[in-house]
């Protein structure tokens, strides 16, 4: 199960209360979904709370990977998208669950890995999460009550995905032969950048240095890359120190 390709995986971040995860599971056991990821609960794991709260989906509790990081949950996937109540600084496409589950579809179908990123109940996803994602899944809720509960989030977007299989259903995109990169090896592109720049005394002054580099990650992210744009970009930066090293 946990290893299906043919579905997304539901990763919930920092989820703090046990019930909530397990009415998450329930929910996405409704709609088909049955991959899930945790990433550290604030109460340890296993949780009974959150087994009694799943009722009949104890089983996606009990398969559930659990990591340490966004980062990590997310490391084998070629498009990551993360929800969120409110537009962040950081410049993402946004997405109605909906056109989200579309998206996800439409990637799976074309062999790609795909995760979407919950947070945790009370504040949500923090930038160095979201700066992880292609793009954002906002729910048009009510501005003066936009705060959805774990659950129901999950609930929203695996229906979505539901209702979007039968719409996606047979649909392939070719791509000559060319895989989508993973967020791991976006991930390791964005390091060797900013190592590289960071050398060349890039992040200046200082004190603006983290932002910098976050919006430099997020940038790497919003990209649509292929395995093999990675590997050029990679080429292009070693090509230009050799350059330079030798001028």
């Amino acid at each position: 199960m946990a290893g299906d390709v043919r579905q997304p995986a539901f990763v919930l971040v920092r989820p703090q209360m046990g019930e909530n995860i397990g009415a998450a599971a329930r929910a996405m056991w409704n709609f088909g979904l049955d991959h899930m990821r945790l990433v550290s609960p604030r109460d340890g794991w296993p949780n009974p709370q959150a087994v009694a709260m799943a009722s009949g989906a104890g089983r996606l509790l009990d398969e559930a990977w659990l990591v340490e990081s966004a980062a990590e949950a997310v490391a084998d996937c070629d498009l990551v998208l993360a929800t969120t109540a409110r537009v962040r600084g950081l410049t993402k496409p946004v997405y109605s669950p909906e056109r989200a589950m579309t998206e996800a579809q439409a990637r799976i179908a074309a062999g790609g890995r795909v995760a979407v990123l919950f947070g945790p109940e009370r504040a949500g996803l923090e930038n160095t999460d979201v700066a992880l994602a292609n793009a954002l899944i906002s729910v048009p809720v009510n501005p003066e009550f936009p705060s959805l509960n774990l659950a129901q989030c999950v609930l929203l977007c695996a229906y979505e995905w539901r209702r979007a299989s039968a719409e996606v259903d047979g649909l392939r995109m070719e791509m000559a032969g060319a895989d989508w990169a993973s967020a791991i090896e976006v991930e390791k592109l964005a390091e060797h950048y900013e190592g590289r720049l960071e050398e060349a005394g890039f992040f200046f002054p200082e004190h603006k240095a983290a932002s910098m580099k976050l919006t430099l990650r997020n940038l790497w992210s919003r990209m649509p890359l292929t395995s093999e744009d990675v590997k050029t970009l990679h080429g292009v930066l070693r090509q230009m120190v050799r350059w330079k090293e030798r001028g």
